[in-house]
């Protein structure tokens, strides 16, 4: 059964008016179930666009967090062959919040490194809703190390709340760990393209995405903290969420405006959980494209161009 967001209550009530038409014995009705079905349907996807052609932020920021948008495991499952996952930071522990490991990406030998949010119950609570901990972002820089090593490009995947919060993973380093990730994002000298699929949450999200090419989905979020976080601190509220994701920008549009992101991938109509595989798969292409111009530079290219980009950023205008 389909999950609807609150602002798809008036297309969630028409796709339950088909579902019980289609129910209906078409022998003993008087009324043509096929054509009222039909009606319904060109009547529901009129809506859809028109709801999905005005998103407000907040809207936005509910279609990334949806439940059944793929996640990081369906993105390695349809895009990478031969997948081999890598466990451990070779210091404390192993993070589940942040999967990694080896294999091809069309016919290219790469290391992917992705947050894992989980897709019941279970499999969140193993994968800690996707927020990593110290050694998840160590972990991370064990990967870019051994892809370094072997010039392999490297592919992550973003879609974190944060980094995790908890009072283990400030004793055990959280802010020093995101720091040297981002440290080792830009000293690389192999081609990292970083893809926001779903939430891109705060410094748990820049450790993995300080890269040549930053794409975003359509319907994705990348922030420098959630609006529920900007709200409690702003105005000690959550209730102000709304207002908070209107001002911090975080949208694909507003981010491609801003020049912090490369190319936005356009999402299936009613967002990237209504048509997952089409989804992925027009990632996958835009993955290939800037992997085929970024593979035409040498390594020290590779690393300023990507110091660069971050260091330009703001500038515009001043």
């Amino acid at each position: 059964m389909q999950n609807f967001l609150d602002f798809e209550k008036p297309i969630a009530e028409l796709a339950g008016k088909i579902e019980g038409l289609r129910h209906l014995d078409d022998q003993s009705s008087d009324v043509n179930i096929a054509d009222e079905v039909s009606k319904l349907e060109a009547k529901a996807d009129k809506l859809l666009r028109q709801t999905y052609a005005k998103l407000s932020s907040w809207q936005k920021t509910q279609v990334a967090r949806h439940p059944d948008r793929p996640h990081c495991k369906d993105y390695i499952s349809q895009l990478i062959e031969d997948f081999t996952p890598l466990a451990g930071d070779r210091n404390f522990a192993e993070d589940y919040a942040i999967i990694g490991g080896l294999g091809r990406f069309r016919g290219h030998s790469v290391v992917v490194i992705g947050q894992e949010k989980g897709a019941d119950m279970h499999s969140r609570v193993k994968h800690n809703f996707g927020m990593a901990r110290p050694e998840g972002y160590r972990k991370a820089q064990r990967l870019m190390d051994m892809a370094d090593r072997f010039n392999l490009p490297v592919i992550t995947l973003v879609d974190t709340a944060g980094a995790y919060p908890g009072v283990g993973a400030e004793e055990r380093g959280q802010s020093e760990a995101i720091a040297r990730s981002i440290e080792k994002c830009l000293g690389i000298k192999v081609p990292l393209i970083s893809a926001v699929i779903g939430e891109g949450g705060s410094g748990g999200a820049i450790a993995l995405a300080t890269a040549n090419s930053v794409l975003m989905l359509e319907h994705s979020i990348y922030s420098v903290i959630s609006p529920e976080g900007c709200a409690s601190i702003l105005w000690r509220s959550g209730d102000q969420a709304k207002e908070a994701a209107e001002a911090l920008k975080l949208t694909a549009q507003d981010l491609e405006k801003l020049e912090v992101i490369d190319e936005i991938i356009p999402e299936p109509l009613g967002g990237a959980h209504r048509a997952k595989h089409t989804c992925i798969k027009a990632l996958g292409d835009s993955i290939e494209r800037h992997l085929k111009e970024l593979l035409k530079l040498n390594g020290a290219e590779l690393r300023q161009k990507r110091r660069e980009k971050f260091l330009e950023m703001g500038q515009k205008g001043l």
